[in-house]
């Protein structure tokens, strides 16, 4: 086995690049390696190679922030088992290849994954379709028939302290957010769901959804933890409006989950981005999203959460 290069600064090691055509198999050859877009919390790499005359292309995610490994030491285990169980259950996805759990070949825990064809797209030509699309997708992750995992959903933050945070004008809607999510969780299925679903986790080819990526999140809990997610990115990058048409798609698709009507759920979703300020997420400048900012961000989430609490 040979590895060639046509990137100067190859960004891999040569224990990876060696790990790389182990999985490959006997004969192949990597020929390129390119660092990918979009992504924040782990550095990911599209690979192209060459075996008995045919071309391949893989992704390898290294997970390389160690204070999130520090929290979850399984991280690319966790991923792999998730890849394995969407694309047993015909959600498009990319098919987990082989892993290197503990970082002992390639210095980071690693996965490698076929890479689907596609691009994420933000600022949609056809808005309707692009929302449906994205609502429907998930419906059909949400009827996926998948056996129980072993990572179960929880709260990124601690409900029970939550507080108005700082920078709202809008303290009274906050306030009756906060104390609806600390009261009584509604009946829900749990199932497998995403986790981190949102328009930059989705791919797109011809006017269709190609893929969801990212499944590292993914573990077994209520529907309405992906719609809500979903929801709070679309509100900061499109509005409230957007967001809201998403869940009326959803809602109207096949396989949906009717336990995400509740509100409470977009509201815990919520809840979730009280970690710190709000702020322009790094994912949509790499993928060329521009025109947000801080306020702009801050208003609409706060335009979001009257609307929430106005259900109450």
């Amino acid at each position: 086995m040979s590895s060639t290069s046509n990137n100067s600064a190859l960004p891999l090691s040569e224990a990876t690049m060696q790990w790389l055509l182990q999985q490959a198999g006997t004969g192949s050859a990597i020929e390129q390696v390119n660092a990918l877009k979009g992504g924040v919390s782990s550095a990911v790499y599209g690979i192209q190679g060459m075996k008995q005359g045919k071309t391949f292309e893989y992704v390898l995610r290294q997970f390389t922030d160690r204070e999130w490994l520090a929290h979850e030491p399984d991280l690319a285990e966790h991923e792999a088992e998730a890849l394995i169980r969407a694309y047993e259950a015909n959600v498009p996805s990319p098919q987990w290849i082989a892993g290197d759990f503990a970082g002992q070949s390639c210095e980071f825990p690693s996965v490698l994954m076929t890479r689907l064809e596609g691009e994420a797209i933000l600022q949609p030509q056809e808005l309707q379709g692009w929302i449906e699309g994205l609502a429907g997708s998930l419906a059909g992750l949400h009827q996926a028939d998948t056996p129980p995992m072993r990572w179960n959903y929880f709260t990124y933050n601690n409900i029970t302290a939550l507080q108005i945070p700082d920078w709202t004008s809008s303290p009274e809607a906050w306030g009756k957010i906060i104390k609806r999510v600390q009261g009584d969780t509604p009946i829900y299925t749990p199932r497998f769901i995403h986790r981190d679903y949102h328009p930059t986790n989705v791919l797109w080819k011809n006017g269709k959804v190609s893929g969801i990526v990212d499944w590292v999140n993914s573990c077994y809990g209520p529907a309405g933890i992906d719609t809500g997610h979903c929801r709070v990115n679309l509100v900061q990058l499109h509005g409230v409006e957007i967001a809201d048409a998403f869940l009326e798609a959803y809602l109207n698709s096949p396989g949906s989950a009717e336990e995400v009507a509740d509100c409470y759920w977009d509201m815990l979703s919520l809840t979730d981005f009280l970690c710190g300020p709000p702020e322009v997420y790094q994912g949509w400048i790499d993928l060329g999203f521009t025109g947000l900012s801080t306020q702009i961000i801050k208003e609409r989430i706060d335009e979001y959460a009257e609307s929430l609490a106005a259900k109450l």
